[in-house]
């Protein structure tokens, strides 16, 4: 018999991968129960992620269905194919520094140059509410901060954005109108009003220790004397210094931190442009109104040149005569910055997890279409079990961040209107004072741990990609590049304080007597959970005894270990959750004793194919090959 001939294969002939499809992250409880496809997409109406849905029907009202239709919207919003276009665009075109003009001239007008991709993401951001959801006082039958981060979850890898609202005291004659005006305009959703804004922290001397701030404010004699960009009057207090890493550079405002004469630090508003008093020009016999404005006394020294986030304008600024408003009180810098700190540092840990909720979410798509050994790798047990073990992993952190932005909600609103009637009603505490307690605890707990835990879990997703993870896929609108996603989620450990700061702050809370003395962890497990409970009980005497032995720098010492300890302390029910809760737990125990397989290899194996790609999987009729 002859042989059929061998036929090489090209560049465009042989195998090809077919390519893996993702699938919205989150899908609205009205779409799943509709006739009628979501987004006339049959194929993208059920989400293979079920932490998300676990979270929004855990805190959120079964009846705020305009919650769930916004996640809903926004998720697959963030998969569109024009909007990923704008993603890649602010991935491959960088920010461009130009500060001087054709002649030398320093260039105060326009010096910073964003692409076109970064602008209309920030567009769409702020049109769709990701951050003015927070502060749309008229909804107060559900958790704000809740809806907020949950978009953020879901938005995050196609488009970041940067925003800062805030509240202060007023005593500065003007600063009221002022500050209203900025707070108006950074919870709109017109992107044609709507600000963001940077926060000017880290300087040479201190970085995360803001205690060595070089950076001095003067208050002036002038009444007020000018305007910033929209015609509001500018502040009384000029700042001179200069900021080594300040991110949001593009953005129409900041809050930074700098000493006066009175000693300590203060904290202010500043504008980002100021007006400029110029002649009207007429051109083409037209005469030219629009008031014309230069850079607020910044200038813009450099732009960083980062391992990641290199779409985000981050710059070294040298400020000269920076007209500002005082925010609070004179040398309470500290105090009044740490609200804004907290939220922030939520936002650390929160976006760490929607990194690698995307990672998780590229490796399940690949998973259902790439083949090894003949068969496709979804029913490969060695992999399910690596990435079953790494979707626990990241179960719990998710859970862990978003317990954390529900306790920040009922700081701001009021438990009785949008706790009670949710099925979180026995979870969340009523009281302000402990909850407020439980949050200067575990923010930075959760800052630290998920942060740190994300960048290893999207280490491991990129892995399970083989050689295609380890690539820039730009392509296809970027939907295969956890290689940019790993870049960007790796300053999240260090971002708004490293994970020893985060420790020395947590030990801060641990020996001071006035907050909790012990009493804020409770043990709220069913008896679903015997054994776990005792695991924990387990972890929480360790560090009860380990707290009572050692004193503060014994404690710094141990800072780390105590990060663990509490982490795994804080616990997260179809039959797949149960089981996650159960893995995770027993992934935190002290001892051997009890973390044995309790199921034969073959059943486990089951639940891991369960976990990670949930109850539906794709056909298994392709014939790709590794």
């Amino acid at each position: 018999m002859a042989r059929e001939p061998l036929i090489a294969s090209s560049s465009t002939t042989g195998f090809f991968q077919h390519l893996p499809t993702l699938p919205p992250q989150y899908t609205s409880p009205v779409c799943l129960s509709s006739q009628i496809p979501c987004q006339n997409e049959s194929a993208l109406r059920v989400s293979d992620e079920k932490v998300l849905a676990h979270i929004v029907d855990l805190y959120i009202p079964s009846n705020a269905t305009l919650v769930t239709s916004d996640i809903n919207r926004v998720a697959r919003l963030a998969l569109h194919p024009s909007v990923l276009a704008y993603s890649t665009d602010a991935e491959t075109n960088h920010p461009v520094l130009r500060p001087l003009s054709t002649f030398g001239e320093e260039n105060r007008q326009d010096p910073l140059w964003t692409t076109t991709g970064w602008q209309k993401l920030k567009d769409i951001g702020i049109s769709e509410g990701v951050v003015a959801v927070a502060y749309e006082t008229e909804n107060t039958t559900w958790n704000r901060r809740i809806h907020e981060f949950a978009l953020g979850h879901v938005w995050i890898c196609t488009g970041t954005m940067t925003g800062c609202p805030m509240a202060s005291k007023w005593d500065q004659p003007g600063r009221q109108k002022v500050l209203k005006e900025a707070y108006r305009r950074l919870t709109s959703r017109n992107p044609e009003v709507a600000w963001t804004s940077g926060q000017w922290m880290t300087e040479r001397s201190g970085g995360s220790d803001v205690s060595e701030t070089e950076t001095v404010a003067q208050r002036l004699d002038t009444n007020n004397e000018g305007c910033d960009a929209t015609g509001m009057p500018l502040g009384p207090w000029s700042i001179d210094g200069f900021k080594w890493f300040s991110s949001a550079t593009d953005s129409e405002m900041a809050v930074l931190l700098a000493r006066t004469s009175r000693g300590g630090l203060s904290a202010f508003y500043a504008p980002m442009r100021r007006r400029v008093a110029v002649p009207a020009r007429s051109v083409n016999n037209l005469v030219d109104e629009t008031p014309k404005t230069e850079l607020n006394g910044i200038r813009i020294q450099r732009l960083k040149n980062k391992l990641g986030t290199k779409s985000l304008s981050t710059a070294e600024l040298e400020l000269k005569g920076t007209r500002a408003w005082l925010i609070g009180n004179e040398g309470q810098g500290i105090k009044e910055i740490s609200a804004i700190l907290n939220i922030t540092r939520l936002q650390t840990a929160a976006g760490s997890a929607g990194n690698w909720a995307r990672g998780l979410a590229i490796s399940r798509a690949y998973t259902k279409v790439r083949k090894v050994h003949g068969k496709l790798l979804q029913e490969n047990s060695v992999h399910l079990r690596w990435m079953a073990d790494e979707t626990v992993k990241y179960w719990a952190a998710t859970h862990f961040a978003f317990f954390g932005v529900a306790l920040q909600g009922v700081i701001e609103q009021d438990w009785a209107k949008m706790v009670q009637n949710t099925k979180a009603n026995g979870l969340v505490p009523k009281d302000k004072t402990l909850v407020q307690v439980l949050l200067r605890l575990l923010t930075p707990v959760m800052k630290a741990q998920i942060s740190v835990a994300s960048v290893s879990g999207l280490r491991q997703v990129m892995e399970s990609l083989g050689g295609v993870g380890y690539r820039e896929n730009n392509e296809d609108g970027g939907l295969l590049n956890i290689a940019k996603i790993y870049r960007d989620n790796l300053v999240n450990p260090i971002w708004e304080g490293t994970v020893s700061v985060m420790a020395d702050d947590v030990v801060r809370v641990l020996v001071d007597k006035r907050l909790g003395n012990g009493n804020v962890l409770d043990n709220g497990c069913s008896q679903n959970f015997i054994r776990e409970v005792s695991v924990i009980d387990g972890r929480l005497q360790s560090l009860l005894e380990l707290v009572r032995r050692a004193n503060k720098q014994g404690l710094l010492y141990q800072g780390r270990e105590i990060l663990d300890h509490i982490e795994a302390i804080v616990l997260i029910p179809d039959e797949v959750a149960f089981e996650i809760a159960r893995r995770w737990t027993r992934s935190s125990s002290l001892s051997s004793n009890g973390m044995t397989a309790m199921k034969p290899w073959e059943q486990q194996a089951l639940m891991d194919k369960r976990i990670f790609l949930g109850d539906e999987v794709a056909p298994t009729h392709r014939q790709e090959k590794l």
